[in-house]
């Protein structure tokens, strides 16, 4: 079965989900995946379900792509490459990317209420995902023409050493559903401006909002072939991956997820010695040091930690607050908690979405439980609410024999520890295998140039919960991932040198 991008239009155009039930009645039957500029079926036939993880009613039943539709997205990133890449100028790839922006920002709001729909988060988190996703369409359009060489001069006369950069092919991006327009967009954007072609694997739970991205990207005048989306179920989500990066046509691995995975995918792809861009777990700290304002801290706490109900890589996992202001620190921090609303995402009143699924449940109830019986205190929440929604939970007295201290918790639990001075929060906070990012609170400008310089993180929020941007270059150190996303730095991973030496 093979449609037109105009069948599934009804995705984004106009129409308003009030609940999961009205949005399955308009998505087609037996679900497609975008391949080659065509909406298509799995090869086999096969469908595995889309369901709200807040109602858990069926969305959609989205094709459960294997290895033989993999090879069909090979054969039509591989083909249109050559085009893509040396017969359009960075200026027209730009202009096409900037027209993407664009309509992503005319279909905000029907966009948003898919994202809600499929992964749960409040809708104003939605919208703000999509403005976020069409940033870098319009950063990086500009960023195509700007992909520049360099000339060096040679110590031998009448010769001349030349060194260009060119995209590194067809690229694979394996996505998770956390975030699931803004980990394509973020990626897509610059291998795009390169002149990479894409395949995209987005996570199974959320791959609606991929396939809108598609549809996007073809009103933006995409050509067929250039952007790919292959939607696959749990069951075929391993092979499909490994085919992938043992694969020698594909070029690139980017992929957004847990080490785990990623240290797999690393060694997958270590056959055919392709290049892999890896944005893995973090274990954030928060340092509240004694000369914070404690008004921004608290601000800052309830941006890094409450988003996407605290299932984000960059969300303050732990708390090191100094001991001479726990106590003012947490009284305030208990008051902006009880502002926040647990619900369905689509109700405007709900602050805090669901988590993804009943194991995400049961893994935060697991790491509270471990805490209390070691001491720490609940101050406020601690248990499930409706459907897989949790409560936004403040624990006092987290102590490094916890579970908590160590794992990255997915979810809005702020779990707390103190601190008596700056070396020992330190080294702390550096006791670690992961080094994504790391916020501090502070008034004392000594102070924020010694703990930046020797936090070690890949990104640090000073007096600021809030740090991703277009603009700024992602990525962590450690076991938190290779390469980096986002800014200038984010066209790196698409390109490859080229030296020449030319004699006159």
């Amino acid at each position: 079965m093979a449609l037109r991008g105009n069948s599934i239009k009804h995705l984004v155009n106009g129409a308003t989900f009030r609940n999961a039930s009205s949005f399955a009645s308009l998505l087609p039957k037996g679900g497609l995946s975008y391949l080659d500029g065509k909406w298509v079926s799995a090869k086999s036939g096969a469908t595995f379900e889309v369901r709200n993880p807040y109602s858990k009613d069926l969305i959609y039943n989205s094709p459960d792509c294997n290895i033989d539709d993999a090879k069909d997205a090979l054969k039509a990133a591989r083909g249109a490459f050559e085009k893509w890449s040396q017969e359009t100028t960075p200026k027209q790839r730009g202009a096409i990317l900037q027209k993407w922006f664009s309509i992503l920002q005319q279909k905000e709001e029907e966009l948003a209420r898919l994202l809600t729909t499929e992964q749960g988060k409040p809708l104003a988190e939605a919208k703000g995902e999509i403005q976020y996703s069409a940033s870098f369409f319009d950063w990086y359009a500009g960023e195509a023409r700007r992909i520049y060489g360099q000339v060096v001069q040679s110590a031998v006369p009448n010769r001349e050493h030349l060194h260009i950069r060119e995209p590194i092919g067809v690229v694979v991006l394996i996505t998770p559903w956390n975030f699931p327009t803004a980990m394509i967009a973020r990626k897509a954007g610059a291998a795009l401006a390169a002149g990479c072609t894409l395949i995209v694997k987005p996570a199974h739970e959320t791959p609606l909002s991929a396939l809108a991205l598609a549809q996007t990207g073809e009103e933006a005048g995409l050509p067929a072939g250039v952007f790919n989306v292959l939607t696959t179920g749990h069951e075929n989500l391993q092979g499909m991956s490994k085919f992938l990066c043992e694969s020698p046509d594909v070029d690139a691995i980017s992929f957004t997820g847990s080490t785990g995975v990623g240290k797999l995918l690393l060694t997958q792809s270590a056959s055919t010695v392709k290049r892999v861009c890896l944005e893995l777990g973090g274990n954030a700290p928060f340092i509240i040091f004694e000369s914070a304002c404690l008004e921004k801290a608290i601000k800052g706490t309830i941006s890094a930690k409450s988003r996407g109900s605290g299932q984000t890589c960059v969300s303050a996992n732990r708390l090191f607050v100094h001991e001479n202001v726990l106590d003012k620190y947490v009284e305030k921090l208990k008051n902006a908690v009880g502002q926040l609303v647990t619900g369905d995402g689509l109700d405007p009143k709900t602050t805090q979405g669901p988590l993804i699924n009943e194991k995400a449940v049961e893994k935060v109830q697991s790491l509270i439980n471990d805490a209390v019986d070691k001491g720490a205190k609940i101050v406020c929440g601690g248990k499930k609410g409706k459907a897989t929604c949790y409560q936004p939970t403040i624990l006092t007295g987290v102590t490094k024999d916890m579970e908590i201290a160590h794992q990255e918790i997915f979810g809005p639990v702020i779990a707390i520890q103190t601190f008596k001075d700056e070396a020992e929060v330190l080294a702390r906070a550096n006791d670690t295998r992961f080094g994504l990012a790391g916020y501090i609170f502070s008034s004392d400008a000594s102070q924020i140039y010694r703990v930046t310089r020797r936090l070690q993180v890949g990104m640090i929020g000073v007096n600021e919960g809030l740090i991703s941007c277009a603009e700024g270059a992602f990525g962590g150190v450690k076991e938190s991932g290779l390469g980096r996303e986002g800014g200038a730095q984010g066209i790196d991973e698409f390109t490859q040198w080229k030296y020449i030496c030319t004699q006159h």
